[in-house]
């Protein structure tokens, strides 16, 4: 007993860092929504009830139904108004004050927001995404811009992220520096700083919208579990390297707080056979549209779960569920995300990586770490999730003890973490097999005896892994986990030339997975096996399944000649 609570003192000793400043709750957020839509304005007061949203920080707005919006009813319809309603419900002050440059040093005096009880801005559902550019707006230097950023067209949230700065006349041309990106210290994240930390309940349907909501509820209560994906191009082109370089960072920070972590490092993205289960964290890049596992009819996310697909035009519509990315994603069921109303360009994308590590390891709000990872403002992110959302706001050893009064079967990923926190420590992997031997939980859970299977691989133990991986397949492991338990025993049961054994298992493989999205791959594993085990006729049957028979040729069969009416 003395050594397992050795390792979960680590646990709490290495998990969430506490924020300089307390985040706070539904007092520091506005609740905006479009009045023309009772989806828009019921979505509204949900969340104002369940976040503890006063009712005077709920505000609508005559707006336009669809997701496109002009700049002159952006500003004429929503920016100004908002403003002026925030100035008159005394939400915040105006007055003249010294503004700082991109280098921090004092450049002059403008108009800014002295003081502010809000920090937060929540759109619902039916608030319009993207402002078009108005090619009538002229502003004085936008000759000197790079021909790409002479346009104002910009995504809604990160136009108004800088509504505290509206007095001041910021340009609309081009993207504007984020005078927060990659702060540390959550006191920044702040209006009187500049920057409204605006995201949006949103997704193709009101129901969809409103469930982000819930299962941020959820996550805050339970915990976010599960294994984090992240798919890797793996170039070395300096124009696409950082792309690369912050996904990578972001696997580092999620490997080095615990979590199951799984890096693709191929250049395309993760296939639809892979097999993606319990998905808590994803991010990746570059295909247009949805694609691989993601594609699936079911795809495993968790309560709580963000997803980002780091594309130029994402977020191009999120009404649609099988193409672009953010749409799908949120159809499918991740939580939170982020993504593109237009091209962007790569530095104006988010920085996966700062924003993982605020979220993670400083336990930000997701709009306190979605606002931190932005290099730049008035340009084209939306950002989609609870603001208020902060999924690892809760000391990790006192989650354990609740999830453990509770006999919450997530307590499993609790054990999970307390393992993977210490071989990302160098722990000997001896030390962290018998911690898992020990417990009791291990008995019933898949998840802990899939990794326990995987610490006797690691430790040269094949015989071992096998026969615990074959438990696992016992204990109820989702759909996704036993393609995962499967594949990985074949290779092991064949390792050891146990070839009957083997054979059997991707039998039962094509008989639990049916739909597999690469099928044929197995018979290729069958096939070898059933030549050596002299099934013959079976072979055959695997051969006509991987190389199917061609069908005949059209010039070997031509038409029979028309018939003279």
């Amino acid at each position: 007993m003395k050594r397992i609570f050795f390792i979960l003192s680590i646990a709490g000793a290495t998990g969430t860092l506490t924020p300089a400043s307390a985040s706070g709750g539904g007092d520091e957020a506005v609740v905006i929504y479009n009045s023309r839509l009772t989806e828009s304005k019921a979505l509204a007061e949900y969340y104002a009830k369940k976040r503890e949203v006063p009712k005077s920080q709920v505000f609508g707005f005559a707006l336009t139904t669809g997701e496109e919006i002009s700049r002159k009813e952006f500003h004429d319809a929503l920016q100004k108004p908002l403003a002026k309603k925030l100035e008159a419900a005394k939400l915040w002050r105006h007055g003249p004050g010294e503004v700082q440059g991109t280098n921090g040093k004092p450049v002059g005096v403008a108009s800014k927001v002295l003081e502010s009880k809000i920090r937060y801005a929540v759109l619902c559902y039916g608030v319009p995404l993207r402002i078009l550019h108005d090619a009538n707006h002229k502003e004085a230097g936008e000759e000197s811009l790079r021909p790409e950023f002479r346009r104002n067209g910009a995504a809604v949230d990160s136009e108004l992220a800088c509504l505290p700065i509206l007095e001041q006349g910021p340009p609309l041309n081009g993207p504007l520096h984020n005078p927060v990106y990659t702060t540390t210290n959550v006191a920044l994240l702040h209006p009187t700083n500049g920057v409204l930390l605006v995201t949006r309940l949103d997704g193709p349907t009101p129901e969809i919208a409103r469930g982000l909501l819930d299962k941020a509820l959820q996550a805050e209560h339970d915990g976010l579990w599960g294994r984090a994906y992240f798919d890797l191009r793996n170039t070395t082109e300096p124009g696409m390297k950082p792309g690369d370089d912050w996904i990578r960072g972001a696997a580092e920070v999620a490997r080095h707080f615990g979590f199951e972590t799984v890096v693709d490092e191929g250049g395309g993205v993760f296939p639809a056979s892979f097999p993606m289960s319990h998905i808590a964290y994803y991010a990746g890049w570059y295909r247009e549209n949805v694609a691989g596992p993601f594609e699936l009819p079911k795809v495993e996310f968790m309560p709580g779960a963000f997803a980002y697909h780091l594309h130029s035009f994402s977020a191009a519509s999120l009404r649609v569920t099988d193409h672009n990315w953010v749409g799908p994603l949120l159809a499918k069921g991740a939580t939170c995300t982020m993504g593109c109303v237009d091209e962007p360009y790569l530095g104006g994308t988010p920085d996966v990586g700062v924003f993982t590590g605020r979220l993670l390891f400083f336990g930000f709000t997701f709009g306190e770490a979605a606002y931190a990872g932005q290099p730049v403002l008035s340009w084209q992110t939306t950002v989609v999730g609870d603001p208020l959302y902060r999924p690892f706001g809760k000391d990790p050893q006192l989650l354990h003890g609740e999830l453990a009064r509770r006999d919450n079967k997530l307590i499993e990923w609790s054990h999970l973490r307390v393992v993977n926190l210490n071989l990302a420590r160098n722990s000997p992997v001896a030390e962290l097999a018998g911690y898992l031997e020990q417990i009791d939980t291990t008995k019933q859970s898949a998840v802990l005896k899939e990794k326990l299977a995987d610490l006797y691989a690691a430790q040269g133990k094949p015989s071992s892994a096998v026969l615990t991986y074959q438990q696992a397949l016992k204990l109820a492991p989702s759909p996704q986990q036993r393609i995962r338990l499967r594949l990985t025993l074949g290779e092991k049961l064949t390792a050891l030339n146990r070839d009957e054994d083997a054979y059997v298992n991707y039998l039962k493989f094509l008989e639990e997975s049916p739909d597999y999205a690469d099928t044929p791959s197995i018979y290729r594993k069958l096939l070898p096996l059933a030549q050596k085990l002299g099934k013959k006729d079976d072979a055959a049957r695997y051969e006509e399944k991987i190389n199917p028979p061609t069908p005949p040729s059209s010039t070997n069969n031509p038409p029979a000649p028309a018939k003279s009416q």
